[in-house]
Formats: C-alpha cells, structure tokens, sequence
C-alpha cells in the first residue's frame, strides 16, 4: 500500500539531512516523508484504541536520531519526549546534535556553525542550508511556546533485554520506532546471524519494556521477515525498498517475508 496520510508535494527539502540536520557518515537516511507516515499510521491506530495523549517514542538502535528529529518537528504537538538508543558511541553523538535542534540553544549554535562554513567557503548550499535554518527557527519558536519535548539519549545493546530494563523499565514509552535495512546477514555488536533471528531477537529485548498499548513499528528490507509470538500484527505496508510492520504486543503470531 503506498503512503496514505502524507500527501504527495509536501516540500520537505527544510529537513534534509545535511543542511540543518546533521547527517551521519556511512549511515542511510531514512526519508522524512516515511517517518511521518509511520507516525502517522501509529497515531491512527492510537486513536481507534482512544488513545489520543502526545506520545513518547523509542528507537533502540537511533543511529544519528535524524529521523527522530524530523519527526518530532513535523508533528510536535503530539510528542511529549523521545529517547534513542545505539551501541555505537559515534552515532550517538550525532544523535545528540540533531535533537539538540529541538531546543533554542542547540539550533542556535547549529546556525552559527552554518554561517561559519558560508563565510570561509561561499557555496550556495550554506546559504541555502541559513535560509532552512532561518524557517526552522521560527517555527521552533512557536513549537516552543507550546511545549517543550523531553529527550534523552543511553547507551545500549537492543538485543540485550537488561541494556533496556536497566534504562527503561517504568517508564512509558508509547511508540517503539526502529529501522532494521540489513541484508540476508549482519553483523551487530560482533555476533553474525541470520536477519530474521537479529529481528526475533530485536522484538524478545523489547518485550520488557512494552505496556499493552506500545505501537511497535519495525522497517526493514522487503525481503526480510519478521517473526514472534508474543507479537500481534496491527498494519503491514511497503514502500520502496523498505517494509514496515507495525505490532502490538500479544498472542498471535507474526509472520511476514518475501
């Protein structure tokens, strides 16, 4: 099914990765337009539930947390905090600059390096990336004078349920968000297995810090599968090359591949 509550148009270039956003190096970029239609697609599942309360979201393995933090911006009245989680202490701190832009001080200092580059290098896409920075910290103004979002950021090994109990536990998380693009086989935190077993293994670790109302939306390679018991399948939608699979946690087994 393609995408069904973010309308085709939408100019989204403000939120590129790379022009205010901090981009990661070697990591994908997941499209702005699909993180908003997985929340999107949450929220409208929340909503049938009479579950209308801003949300708190989750990525166990957050990467530089650019999606994060677009979504955040595009829909902020509905979030009240995000957290983020990675292995990897590189990404984390990229993640920790793009949402640092969800406050005033961290867009701030965002613009002063950006104008930095556009005086010692001169190139259209620095001006272009001020002209962004300029919109954005309006609208972060008005965000702002609305509410605040929480954020926090903890190391952590998403395939190790303690990792997630020792950070997580008793605290509410209302959306789980993780993008899984692996190939047949991967290598995480030095263990190479099948994709579907990192997958089972991904849904286990989570289980502990799930409520029975958590939306769990996992996107991944349209070859991949994504299998547990202890999983329920609310929604399943493909677009492009990624699959994404939306769960709730209860008896009734998920099952999906080629």
């Amino acid at each position: 099914m393609p995408y069904q509550f973010t309308p085709p148009g939408q100019d989204y270039s403000d939120y590129a990765s790379g022009r205010v956003f901090y981009g990661a190096p070697g990591q994908a970029t997941f499209p702005a337009r699909l993180i908003s239609e997985i929340f999107l697609r949450c929220q409208s599942i929340r909503q049938k539930q009479g579950l209308t309360e801003p949300v708190t979201i989750y990525d166990p393995c957050c990467g530089s947390a650019y999606h994060l933090a677009v979504c955040a911006w595009l829909h902020w009245p509905h979030i009240k905090a995000i957290s983020g989680s990675d292995v990897d202490a590189d990404a984390l701190s990229f993640a920790a600059r793009n949402l640092g832009l969800l406050t005033a001080v961290g867009l701030h200092n965002r613009i002063a390096e950006i104008e930095t580059l556009h005086a010692v290098y001169g190139k259209a896409s620095h001006a272009d990336a001020l002209q962004s920075a300029a919109r954005l910290q309006q609208q972060l103004r008005q965000n702002l004078a609305h509410h605040a979002i929480e954020t926090r950021l903890f190391a952590a090994n998403a395939l190790q349920p303690d990792d997630l109990r020792r950070e997580l536990v008793g605290q509410s998380v209302d959306i789980i968000v993780a993008d899984v693009p692996y190939g047949r086989r991967a290598n995480w935190q030095g263990v190479t297995t099948d994709t579907a077993d990192l997958l089972w293994q991904l849904l286990d670790s989570l289980l502990v810090v799930l409520s029975p109302h958590t939306l769990v939306a996992i996107a991944a390679d349209k070859a991949q599968t994504c299998r547990h018991d202890q999983y329920r399948q609310q929604a399943r939608f493909q677009i492009g090359k990624r699959r994404v699979f939306l769960l709730q946690p209860g008896y009734g087994k998920v099952q999906a591949g080629n």
